[in-house]
C-alpha cells in the first residue's frame, strides 16, 4: 500500500455535538482518504488522548479544532500539541473569524469558518496530505511489551497494560475488555482488535479473543445457551469459562500446548 492510500487519521474537537456531526459527515463526503479516529466535546480529554497516541507511536495526522470551548480553549490546546514528539497538523474550525491571525501564528494549516463548506474542508485535507505523509496503520502483531490500550471510560482516559488483558468479548454491539479487577467497553470490533493485538491473543469463538497466556484448561462443558455440551476454555486467574467454537478447538489446544 502506498503512502497516498493510507487514510489521514483525524481527531475532531468541538463542544457542539451538531457541529461534530456535520464535520464528520463532510469528511466522509470529501472523497479523500481520511477517517475520524476520535472526537471530543472538550479539550482536556482530547489532549490526554492525543498525548497517549503520541506516546504509543500512533499519532493522528490532523486535529480539526474549535476555538471557543469550556476549559482549555482551542488556541491553548493547539499550542500544547506543538510539544508532542509528532505534532499533528491543526485546522481551526470556528464561527469567529477574528482569531485567524493568531491561528496562523500557531502554524495552523488552515482556518475554516462555520458553517463549513465541503469544498473548503476538502482543500484543507488535501493540503494536510501534501504537507505530511499520513501515519500508516499499525500492522498486526506490532504491539510491543509494555504497550497499553487507551480506553475512554465515563470521561476518563484509562491506560491498561496489554499484559493485564485477559480477553475481549463481544456483547451486543460493544466489546468488553476484561482484566482481573475491571471491565471496560470498547467501540472497536473484534476484527479490528485482533489486527492490533496479533499473536498474543487467539480467537476462540466468533465473539471472543483470549490471551494465550491466560488459558488454563480446555474442556467439554454444558452449553447453557444452546443446550447439550460444547467446548469451553477456562481463563485464569478469574477462572471464567468462555465458549470455544468447534472449528477453533484444535487451534486452542495447540496454543495451550505451546504455553506449557
Amino acid at each position: 500500500m502506498s503512502q497516498d492510500t493510507f487514510p489521514l487519521r483525524i481527531a475532531l474537537v468541538d463542544d457542539e455535538p451538531l457541529a461534530r456531526m456535520r464535520i464528520r459527515a463532510l469528511v466522509g463526503q470529501s472523497g479523500q482518504a481520511a477517517e475520524v479516529a476520535a472526537e471530543f466535546g472538550e479539550p482536556v480529554t482530547a489532549l490526554m488522548w492525543l498525548q497517549e497516541q503520541d506516546d504509543q507511536g500512533t499519532p493522528v495526522d490532523l486535529v480539526l479544532l474549535d476555538i471557543q470551548m469550556p476549559g482549555l480553549d482551542g488556541m491553548t490546546l493547539a499550542a500544547r500539541l506543538r510539544h508532542l514528539r509528532q505534532p499533528p497538523a491543526v485546522v481551526f474550525v470556528t464561527a469567529h473569524a477574528e482569531h485567524a491571525l493568531r491561528a496562523f501564528d500557531l502554524a495552523a494549516v488552515d482556518y475554516l469558518t462555520k458553517p463549513v463548506r465541503l469544498d473548503r474542508l476538502t482543500a484543507s485535507l488535501q493540503r494536510v496530505r501534501a504537507l505530511r505523509p499520513p501515519t500508516p496503520p499499525r500492522e498486526a502483531g506490532a504491539m510491543e511489551d509494555g504497550e497499553v490500550f487507551v480506553v475512554q471510560d465515563r470521561g476518563r482516559v484509562v491506560r491498561i497494560p496489554l499484559a493485564d488483558i485477559l480477553y475481549f468479548k463481544a456483547e451486543q454491539k460493544l466489546v468488553v475488555l476484561r482484566t482481573l479487577h475491571d471491565s471496560h467497553t470498547l467501540a472497536e470490533s473484534l476484527t479490528e482488535l485482533e489486527a492490533q493485538v496479533g499473536e498474543r491473543f487467539i480467537r476462540v469463538h466468533r465473539n471472543a479473543l483470549v490471551a494465550r497466556q491466560a488459558m488454563r484448561a480446555l474442556e467439554r462443558r454444558p452449553d447453557e445457551e444452546e443446550g447439550g455440551e460444547g467446548w469451553a476454555v477456562q481463563v485464569r486467574p478469574t477462572m471464567e469459562w468462555l465458549a470455544v467454537s468447534r472449528r477453533q478447538v484444535s487451534a486452542v489446544r495447540d496454543a495451550m500446548a505451546m504455553q506449557t
